[in-house]
């Protein structure tokens, strides 16, 4: 019996653990989510209040030859959708007299439009409430007496608008399928409106089609796809050879040169932008992208973590292989490398999102006049400041960038890990 207990208040501790870790996860995905959501949803849909999730698409019908846009009511208990005849009515916002903004009576909350003419639903009672407003005048509100959904209560009348009048598109001369409501700067509240626009969720794809037609957006993926290429496969061959020179091959200074090429990693780039640019003049590679290429291939940082990997493997494997009559570089690439892939993987991700987003370098060396040479963290900074309108096209472009080092990071999660856990173990 104890040892049940246990067993349930384990897996009861487990499972508020998981709870916990899971909430945390959906917290921290909840921007990268609202994001991805937001790139699929029309400009309108963005500045929806209350904001929504889910990507939501007006809905429309054919009325009179015409496309028009739906509107959902509540008629007598059952939701329709209706659409706009143009057609305009006296009528009145009945409501209640606590609801009543005596200062300005056009924005009193509504409890109902309806129209004031031939409405055998009103009744004028005759009676009269009197509030004074701030300005010390006296305002008269006739009560009438309403009936709606089968109920009679008194309301007052705020003030008189013009109602439009709605119509069921499939039936209009339904009179039971027909409603007024106040389509205006006065009109009621979103929660409070009984007319909202008839909605269905859609994702829209067509903004990933639309985002590469516009500023460019396909040749800058292009170019920075070229680019984060060329430096991670420079920077994975710099390393190995920096790598396994460090590590396995005895000369004079080594150790010293190490540590001077590792004490690089302290320089700030800040330091390193005007003899950089002014060496990228003087050979002639301002303003193209092998400036974004050749100066990246060299890390010290890649090198110092293929060291310390390659200094785990047993000495005997390498010796072993000289004895056969094996040359260092078919040790290297065929006993080394083999062993090294989780190590190589780590620094494959790390140099790949840098190269990805790397901003500040492509905005100094591109000058902006040269689009066809753009890389995505240019362009999205363009896109934001030309489409700042429409956000969900901003995010879409914010998604493109985002979505290839996630894919290469899942794909890759096992040899990241894998090398977070066997490298740089042994000095």
């Amino acid at each position: 019996m104890t040892s049940n207990r246990r067993l349930i208040q384990l897996w009861t501790l487990r499972g508020i653990i998981y709870v916990v870790l899971v909430a945390c996860a959906l917290l921290m995905l909840f921007p990268f989510i609202y994001m991805l959501f937001t790139s699929l949803k029309t400009s309108d849909d963005v500045y929806n209040v209350p904001p929504r999730l889910l990507p939501n698409k007006p809905l429309s019908a054919m009325y009179n030859g015409a496309e028009v846009p739906l509107y959902r009511a509540t008629i007598n208990g059952q939701e329709i959708d209706v659409v706009s005849t143009e057609e305009k009515v006296t009528g009145g916002r009945f409501t209640t007299m606590d609801q009543v903004d005596v200062d300005k009576p056009t924005g009193s909350a509504s409890l109902l439009d309806l129209p004031l003419e031939n409405n055998p639903n009103l009744k004028d009672t005759g009676r009269v409430e009197t509030r004074t407003n701030s300005k010390g005048e006296a305002k008269e509100f006739p009560i009438y007496e309403v009936t709606y959904n089968g109920q009679t209560r008194d309301l007052v009348l705020a003030f008189t608008p013009k109602l439009n009048k709605f119509v069921d598109p499939k039936d209009p001369e339904n009179v039971e399928r027909q409603t007024y409501a106040l389509l205006s700067e006065f009109a009621a509240p979103p929660e409070e409106n009984p007319l909202n626009r008839a909605e269905k969720v859609e994702f829209q794809w067509k903004n990933y089609e639309a985002i590469f037609s516009l500023r460019n957006l396909d040749r800058s993926l292009l170019n920075t796809s070229f680019v984060t290429i060329g430096v991670v496969l420079g920077q994975i061959v710099t390393s190995i050879f920096g790598g396994y020179a460090f590590s396995r091959i005895p000369f004079k200074g080594r150790n010293t040169l190490f540590i001077a090429y590792l004490g690089s990693i302290m320089i700030p780039f800040a330091v390193l932008i005007v003899p950089m640019y002014r060496l990228m003049v003087v050979l002639g590679w301002q303003n193209r992208l092998v400036s974004l290429i050749v100066p990246w291939i060299f890390t010290a940082y890649g090198t110092f973590m293929m060291r310390q990997f390659f200094m785990t493997i047993p000495k005997e494997i390498e010796e072993a292989a000289l004895l056969d009559g094996c040359s260092r570089f078919r040790i290297l690439w065929r006993i080394f490398v083999p062993l090294s892939t989780p190590a190589i993987a780590t620094q494959v991700i790390f140099t790949f999102l840098y190269a990805w987003n790397s901003f500040l370098w492509p905005f100094i060396i591109i000058n902006l006049g040269n689009k066809q040479d753009y890389v995505l963290t240019l362009s999205l900074i363009e896109l934001g400041n030309v489409y700042r309108t429409e956000p969900n096209l901003v995010m879409t472009g914010a998604a493109v960038t985002i979505l290839p080092p996630m894919i290469i990071f899942i794909l890759a999660q096992k040899y990241f890990i894998e090398g977070i856990a066997t490298s740089g173990l042994k000095g």
